[in-house]
């Protein structure tokens, strides 16, 4: 009820619209649908040299005025050269009025010019990116220049040099870093969402082809795992292999990159050589590992394919249990839309905020609050030459938006709470309807109907408040990771060798916590399903149960995990080889994908991380599937001796391979 009322409130405050547009000095949006400015999509700055005011970062808004236009300057241009030029060509100030206010006359003199602030004192030749117009540089000898020069005049009859630009430009792009970087992962993403879409539905297609096949042919399926990992681990070498041997016969020397006005000074090649090299080791150390594993596993190997194929039994008597992962993906898709949309509506909660900007600084009113519609009236622009009244943020001053920050936290911890709850609400009816297969003495025969059905509507019934504590639980220190991972991020360059000591101790011990959480719950939650209890009593009697068979648990449950994670693995290897094909356009003889991304990781690394998170619910049916049989048959060899009064649930099978001998003769089977 909390949460939901958080939405409703966050939705009544925030306009996500201040995330997809860039706003002016007057806060109007550029290029809104239904406004003046409708194609007016640009952001333009007056005087970029402003932007280097050291005060810049700590407002994250440069000092000038900003206007909306329809297109960026394409040649050098002062006021005073406009209106000389004007004189014997009328279109010179039609030309340069479209980076005027919409207001703006003709000035008698560049002093009058600057006192009203109407227009530029000067234009550049500039291009947009991320719906700023900033200057175009570019590099000729490797001397950087914008347009043909590199010294010109800045309108206000100082001299400039190209280096003074780009310090400015410099300074736009660290607000926009700060800001809206995203947009550039936004435009990936609008780009490539088909070909997302289709690369989670091959993950959910080769996840639900694995299952089928691993209800018939267990063992086959793993040695196709097996290699198949090793095949695309394999191919990974080898690429980066070809990369790093291609880079070395290139010229190692530092090169320069400006990126539409912004510095990014890296040894390019040196760094993509070191890139490959090190993918190359990284990869090289995985493939040893996973052989090593294979090995010293063998023999276990074999008992987890017994369990793989017990659990295919059981899943072949209930395939509605095949269904389940996509209800929870569904319920999880809704858990984590509702959290993004309330987080948006929440940052962009107020109303616009417009504050006193003083280029040169030193002014008393700096800072304050100020009415664009009345400050041209005020005393402030006498008493501080240059200042302008300009947007600097979203806000107010009501007791909701003094909580803001409050109430995103408790957004985040609401969200972890519900993804751990429907997880758990999963966990428990699989539990619950791979139960009832065990506990059937005939099977199928004794097998209820739809058993996946009823164990649902017994966890949603009965056992909601147990599955919502342990949720809890885990979502508490979910929480303390994430504000450990935060506070770590903000006071990474004020740390001691002793403070980063203890943050990764306490990383590591909350890493653990949180692991061990998982287990627990998981196991608690199958005791919830078997017997009824509340949370608290289901967890000691799991956590007794498999201490008194801790060989047979690491025996059974971490060599199953293992094998099903190679078959996660090779699902999203499978996916993300063909996505990096796709997105670097190596496929473009088969399949023309997109050619204009920014950067090609962005929808590369969301499809094998989304097809991984896939292929895991979909296996995760198995692990349930053998960590309840596992459960089950610890208690039945608790509960039971094999004789006629007690005999085994288990099969003759299961049993010799986990106990090494024979059931009693007495039991009697169909």
């Amino acid at each position: 009820m909390g949460y939901i009322l958080l939405g409703l409130v966050a939705w009544i405050h925030g306009d996500p619209r201040r995330v997809a547009y860039p706003t002016d000095s007057q806060g109007h949006f550029c290029g809104q649908k239904g406004t003046p400015n409708e194609n007016k999509t640009i952001l333009f700055y007056f005087n970029l040299f402003r932007c280097t005011s050291p005060s810049m970062m700590l407002k994250l808004q440069c000092p000038t005025t900003q206007i909306c236009v329809s297109r960026c300057p394409e040649k050098f241009l002062t006021y005073l050269e406009m209106r000389f030029l004007n004189k014997k060509d009328k279109t010179q100030w039609e030309y340069y009025r479209q980076f005027c206010k919409a207001t703006a006359s003709p000035a008698k003199s560049l002093s009058d010019l600057l006192s009203r602030g109407d227009c530029p004192p000067a234009v550049y030749p500039s291009r947009p990116f991320l719906q700023r117009c900033l200057p175009d540089f570019s590099t000729i000898n490797r001397t950087l220049i914008v347009g043909s020069r590199m010294q010109f005049d800045d309108g206000s009859g100082k001299s400039r040099n190209i280096i003074e630009l780009r310090e400015a430009a410099n300074g736009i792009g660290k607000i926009l870093d700060a800001r809206t970087i995203g947009l550039k992962v936004f435009e990936d993403y609008t780009t490539t969402w088909k070909w997302i879409l289709i690369g989670l539905t091959v993950a959910m297609a080769l996840s639900w082809i694995f299952l089928m096949l691993l209800r018939f042919t267990a063992g086959f399926l793993f040695w196709v795992f097996m290699f198949g990992v090793l095949g695309i681990i394999g191919y990974g070498i080898w690429y980066c292999y070809v990369e790093y041997i291609g880079l070395q016969h290139k010229p190692q020397s530092a090169i320069m990159i400006y990126d539409i006005g912004i510095q990014t000074a890296i040894n390019m090649i040196f760094h993509l050589k070191q890139t490959w090299f090190s993918m190359m080791i990284i990869l090289c150390v995985i493939e040893a590992i996973i052989i090593i594993v294979l090995i010293f596993l063998r023999r276990r190997i074999r008992v987890a394919i017994i369990l793989l194929k017990e659990g295919s039994k059981a899943i072949g008597y209930i395939p509605s249990t095949l269904v389940y992962p996509v209800v929870t993906f569904v319920l999880l898709s809704i858990c984590i839309s509702y959290w993004a949309v309330t987080a948006i509506f929440l940052a962009t909660s107020g109303v616009p905020i417009f504050k006193v900007m003083v280029p040169e600084g030193g002014c008393i009113h700096e800072d304050e609050t100020c009415d664009p519609e009345v400050f041209p009236e005020t005393h402030i622009p006498v008493v501080c030459p240059g200042a302008s009244c300009n947007f600097a943020f979203y806000g107010a001053r009501s007791v909701y938006h003094e909580y803001i920050i409050v109430f995103q936290i408790y957004n985040l911890f609401a969200f972890l709470w519900l993804v751990n709850f429907v997880i758990a609400l999963g966990q428990c009816t699989l539990a619950g309807a791979f139960a009832s297969y065990y506990w059937a003495m005939r099977k199928p025969e004794d097998i209820p109907r739809y058993p996946l059905f009823l164990a649902f509507g017994r966890a949603v019934r009965y056992h909601t408040g147990s599955l919502a504590f342990g949720s809890l639980i885990l979502a508490s220190v979910q929480m303390f990771k994430v504000i450990i991972e935060y506070l770590d991020s903000r006071l990474k360059k004020a740390q001691n060798s002793v403070a980063r000591f203890l943050q990764c101790c306490l990383r590591c011990c909350f890493w653990c916590l949180e692991k061990m959480v998982k287990f627990l719950n998981r196991n608690a939650y199958i005791m919830i399903a078997l017997y009824g209890k509340n949370f608290c009593a289901s967890t000691r009697d799991a956590f007794y149960l498999l201490m008194r068979n801790i060989l047979k648990v690491a025996v059974t449950d971490e060599v199953t995990h293992f094998i099903l994670l190679l078959g996660k693995i090779l699902v999203s290897g499978i996916v993300g080889v063909l996505a990096f094909l796709l997105f670097t356009e190596r496929l473009q003889e088969i399949v023309e994908g997109p050619t204009t991304l920014n950067y090609y990781w962005v929808p590369f690394l969301t499809l094998v991380l989304g097809s991984y998170l896939i292929a895991h619910g979909f296996f995760s049916v198995y692990s349930m599937c053998v960590e309840t049989i596992f459960i089950c048959f610890c208690e039945d060899l608790e509960r039971n001796d094999g004789s006629a009064e007690k005999p085994y649930f288990v099969t003759p099978s299961l049993h010799r391979i986990l106990t090494k001998k024979r059931p009693a003769p007495q039991r009697q089977r169909e």
